[in-house]
């Protein structure tokens, strides 16, 4: 059984950065797909950002875009969420998901596992 343990949410000021990590214990995901999505309790969830297994292909929303960075460390079983000039509205609970398929299966909410997730709050 995977688990997905993400840290690094906090209180930040509206145009600072946070780095989330997305720790997988239980096996190895360097063969998976993984993204972040946004979801706070009776909301929608909302995709953020995803890369494929190698790395080599990174997808963001556009609320994403130009702001955020997606990166991957499958020796240390990591994904990480770089977020730049934050805004108010970035305000969400941050989740990590992953995938055996595809980056677009999991976009789309096909995800295989799934994380409790992070708190990220930005004041302005």
């Amino acid at each position: 059984q995977v688990q997905l343990v993400e840290s690094g949410g906090g209180l930040v000021q509206a145009g600072g950065s946070l780095r989330l990590s997305c720790a997988a214990s239980g096996r190895t995901l360097r063969s998976y797909a993984m993204g972040w999505f946004r979801q706070a309790p009776g909301k929608e969830r909302e995709f953020v950002a995803a890369i494929s297994w190698s790395g080599g292909g990174t997808y963001y929303a556009d609320s994403a875009k130009g702001r955020f960075t997606i990166s991957r460390d499958n020796a240390k079983n990591t994904v990480y969420l770089q977020m730049n000039s934050l805004k108010p509205e970035d305000t969400d609970v941050y989740h990590c998901a992953a995938d055996s398929i595809s980056w677009e299966r999991l976009k789309f909410g096909g995800m295989e596992y799934w994380g409790k997730g992070t708190l990220v709050t930005v004041s302005s």
